[in-house]
Order: structure tokens, then C-alpha cells, then sequence
């Protein structure tokens, strides 16, 4: 599941209109989005494609996703904890 946020976020994020982008603030958006999804866990990495074909398959899976992600990036760019603005 962490491949898959980090990939969609690295995907949307000069969509998502953050106003900090770095290492620290984009680790945040990734630590809520991942906290606030169903985890999925694998113990062969060999079984990550799997995981990644269930949500882009399904079009509901990949829009909560993508909302996940936009509900985070927005908290973080309210109150980035970097303290910095790229």
C-alpha cells in the first residue's frame, strides 16, 4: 500500500497545489494518507502487484485514494511541520 500512495502522490502532486514539497512535508502526506486507509499488507514483495492491480482496477479504490491523498496534502499544507515554504 505504501508503493501505491507514494506513487500516486509523486503522480498528483503539482496538482495538489501544496505549498511545501519537501522530503519532510511529502513523508506527512504519505504517514496520514497510509493511516487513514485500510492497510494491506504482503510478506512477499513479489505479491505487490497484486495489491497495486486491486486498486487500479477499481476506479471507487483509486478515487479514495486520490481523495486520501488531497484530504492530506491539504492538512499539511495548512500547517506544514517543516516550518519552510519551497
Amino acid at each position: 500500500m505504501e508503493e501505491v500512495i507514494h506513487d500516486v502522490l509523486i503522480k498528483y502532486k503539482d496538482q495538489l497545489h501544496l505549498t511545501c514539497k519537501c522530503e519532510r512535508c511529502l513523508d506527512d502526506i504519505m504517514a496520514i494518507s497510509l493511516n487513514s486507509l485500510r492497510p494491506r499488507y504482503i510478506v512477499n514483495r513479489n505479491n505487490g502487484p497484486y495489491v497495486r492491480a486491486e486498486y487500479e482496477a477499481d476506479c471507487q479504490g483509486a478515487t479514495n485514494i486520490l481523495l486520501t491523498i488531497t484530504k492530506a496534502a491539504t492538512q499539511v499544507s495548512k500547517d506544514p511541520r517543516c516550518h519552510s515554504i519551497n
